[in-house]
């Protein structure tokens, strides 16, 4: 994987052209009339205002999470929450952070009787060694990805294609980012490709510094609920096949005490987190609930854009990076098009 930084921004950015601005806050689009205008931001926290010259537009890719939020802060957005806020309504668009969309991971932990990354990072001297040889050689685990099996499976017989996705870690811990487990442990997490439920994001405050409230509403949907059980059971078939069983100790978690359909849901709902792919909150189409056209023009307003993974009417069945990326090249095509027709 490559980011988008280096991959797009680096090449250009010493163009005359571009202005780079860093350490800001995107305060608000500036709307008059239906007509994107400007955006206004602070620097440093110092505020400023940045107005478009004749024919530009703002385009706006704060992503799933953000995307929704500069827009309710600029007054579009449901009626009632910007109303509550006592922000003036711009545009009425109820579905501004709507049908938030995201895959949730179940993390099922195994003890296992060969090595795994737990001894290294556990032990002082070898996690030190592990940042010597990535900063000398480029090698070495801080080199290698969050996860170095991926799987695609049908969590029963009943489904047609694929609707659960594992990502499998030679490491384990309660929680990603904390003390690894004293035991050799491998983390396999499954999430569901395609959920039902929705959530949604609304800012809590005018003050563009305030985080939004994000309710995802995991497993509020009953087919969710039902694949979340399916998956841990998979995922017990799985380390039971021939090729893993010699090397499993025990399980950890969910642990072999869970056993029912309800304690399985139960744990699920427990061990399970945000795999960070958020998305649809500002999603494309042409229904009430529709924030961007096909074009990514978001409705009845003038010279405004929403460029990332909010867009998305529906979750990818799989990582959502590559996508978004996509979703971005497609734009600017777009992008250059409609400026070509207005020259």
């Amino acid at each position: 994987r490559c980011s988008t930084a280096r991959a797009f921004l680096n090449p250009v950015k010493n163009r005359s052209n571009l202005e780079i601005i860093v350490h800001a806050l995107v305060e608000k689009v500036v709307v008059e009339g239906a007509k994107t205008i400007g955006v206004a931001i602070s620097v440093k926290g110092a505020p400023c205002q940045y107005r478009l010259k004749s024919g530009g537009e703002v385009i706006l890719s704060a992503g799933a999470i953000g995307s929704p939020q500069i827009l309710q802060l600029s007054g579009i957005g449901s009626g009632a929450l910007l109303q509550g806020l006592e922000i003036p309504v711009v545009k009425a668009l109820p579905g501004v952070g709507a049908n938030l969309q995201d895959h949730l991971q179940i993390r099922t932990v195994y003890e296992v009787n060969v090595p795994t990354l737990n001894e290294e990072i556990n032990n002082l001297f070898r996690r030190m060694m592990i940042g010597v040889q990535y900063v000398l050689a480029r090698t070495g685990p801080m080199s290698m990805g969050a996860s170095q099996v991926c799987i695609f499976a049908r969590s029963n017989e009943y489904v047609e294609t694929p609707d659960i996705q594992y990502h499998f870690q030679p490491l384990s811990a309660d929680k990603p980012g904390i003390e690894m487990h004293p035991f050799s442990g491998i983390t396999l997490s499954v999430c569901q490709l395609r959920p039902e439920s929705r959530g949604c994001i609304e800012i809590k405050s005018p003050n563009p510094r305030t985080y939004p409230a994000i309710y995802p509403n995991y497993l509020s949907a009953d087919r969710d609920c039902q694949t979340a059980i399916d998956a841990l059971k998979f995922t017990r078939r799985l380390v039971n096949t021939e090729a893993l069983k010699p090397f499993i100790v025990g399980e950890h978690l969910p642990g072999p005490g869970v056993q029912t359909n309800d304690e399985l849901l139960d744990s699920a709902r427990n061990i399970a987190q945000t795999i960070y792919h958020p998305t649809s909150t500002c999603k494309m189409g042409a229904d009430a609930m529709a924030v961007v056209n096909e074009r990514l023009q978001v409705h009845g307003i003038e010279g405004l854009r929403v460029v990332d993974a909010s867009v998305m009417p529906t979750i990818t069945s799989g990582n959502t990076n590559a996508p978004t990326i996509m979703i971005a090249e497609k734009a600017s095509d777009m992008i250059a098009e409609d400026k070509a027709k207005t020259s």
